[in-house]
């Protein structure tokens, strides 16, 4: 199977993880700057590889695999990295990434019973706020006034987790679990 420039990206954001964390978490001179740049290319590569996928029409079953893959363990890392060097509370990192596995066994569910559970406009401000407040939370490891406003940041992504997670459920639960419309 040949790799297209998007699936190329994914796996390109796939691999920037371990390079994430590794700049992170060794606390190099400007690691964590490098770390930033290093986030901010991985995110890139996700508006980059959906954008040229529709646009190219290049939109494949792998890409579609790997693309949700990509953004958990890009995100999930990020998170991970933040509560080890004492940025972000576990509990607050345990509700993000477990909405996250819980809406991805829904969608599971539902591709298994034949329906494919779009992603939602929360879901998407969710991924904004996420980036925002990674972002700022890594910023702030060398910018330390930068740590309010990333706090802040990262309230409003759990808010947002949390109220996306309960709406996935609410508006499509029944029918992936059980195979029943509303």
């Amino acid at each position: 199977m040949a790799v297209n420039l998007p699936v190329a990206l994914t796996l390109l954001r796939i691999f920037l993880v371990p390079m994430l964390v590794a700049l992170l978490l060794t606390r190099t001179p400007h690691g964590t700057l490098a770390g930033a740049v290093v986030f901010g290319v991985a995110v890139l590569t996700d508006w980059l590889d959906g954008y040229l996928a529709r646009r190219r029409n290049q939109v494949t079953k792998l890409g579609i695999l790997l693309d949700p893959i990509a953004d958990k363990l890009l995100t999930s890392a990020a998170l991970i990295a933040l509560v080890e060097l004492g940025s972000v509370p576990a509990w607050m990192a345990v509700i993000v990434i477990g909405r996250e596995f819980a809406v991805t066994w829904l969608r599971t569910l539902a591709t298994g019973r034949g329906m494919v559970i779009p992603a939602s406009g929360l879901g998407k401000s969710k991924m904004v706020a996420q980036v925002v407040a990674i972002s700022l939370l890594i910023l702030a490891l060398e910018f330390p006034l930068l740590l309010p406003l990333g706090t802040v940041a990262l309230w409003v992504v759990v808010a947002i987790a949390t109220w996306s997670g309960i709406d996935y459920f609410v508006r499509h639960g029944r029918e992936a679990l059980w195979g029943s419309p509303r």
